[in-house]
Order: C-alpha cells, then sequence, then structure tokens
C-alpha cells in the first residue's frame, strides 16, 4: 500500500474504498472485501446511510482499528449540532465493539 503524509504527519493510504451509493448489505461485504483484500481507507458519510454497515465490515474483516483510515463526512445542516460528530462515531462504533 503507497502512503501519502498529510501535512500534520499523518500518513494515509493512497488507494481507497468509497461508500457513496451502496446500500448497506453491499456496503458492508464491499468493506470487508476490501480490508481483506489490503485497502486501509474507507470513505462513507451520514448522508450515504451506510455507517453502521460500515462499521460491521470493519469488524468482520478483523483487521485492527489502528490499521484502518476512516473517513466520514456530516451533512452541512448539522456541523453545529454539538452531538454531530458524536452521534457518526456512535454510529459507525456500535458494530466495532
Amino acid at each position: 500500500m503507497e502512503y501519502v503524509t498529510l501535512n500534520n504527519r499523518v500518513k494515509m493510504p493512497k488507494l481507497s474504498l468509497g461508500t457513496f451509493r451502496l446500500q448497506p448489505k453491499d456496503a458492508e461485504e464491499s468493506v470487508y472485501s476490501a480490508l481483506t483484500n489490503g485497502y486501509r481507507l474507507i470513505d462513507t458519510a451520514n448522508a450515504y446511510m451506510n455507517e453502521r454497515a460500515v462499521g460491521r465490515g470493519i469488524k468482520k474483516s478483523g483487521v485492527p482499528r489502528e490499521e484502518i483510515f476512516l473517513e466520514s463526512k456530516l451533512w452541512p445542516t448539522v456541523y453545529e449540532k454539538e452531538s454531530a460528530v458524536d452521534e457518526m462515531l456512535e454510529r459507525l462504533r456500535s458494530r466495532l465493539c
């Protein structure tokens, strides 16, 4: 896997799996397959309505969480909601633990 080093010295994989337009079942299986085949960057968003499935796919893969670069996005209308990030993490985490 090739990586790019960000300004904060975090290494981010150059190749990712995007989950846009994937139904939850497909997202779970796609994330599982991608991770077991070497991908380490997964992209999702609350608007995709598949964050929970992404979490299930991560858990199912058995890849240690610290090896996965996970990115998600919030809809602009929820930016100012204090609990928005915690809620996003809970959707992902609810299936990771």
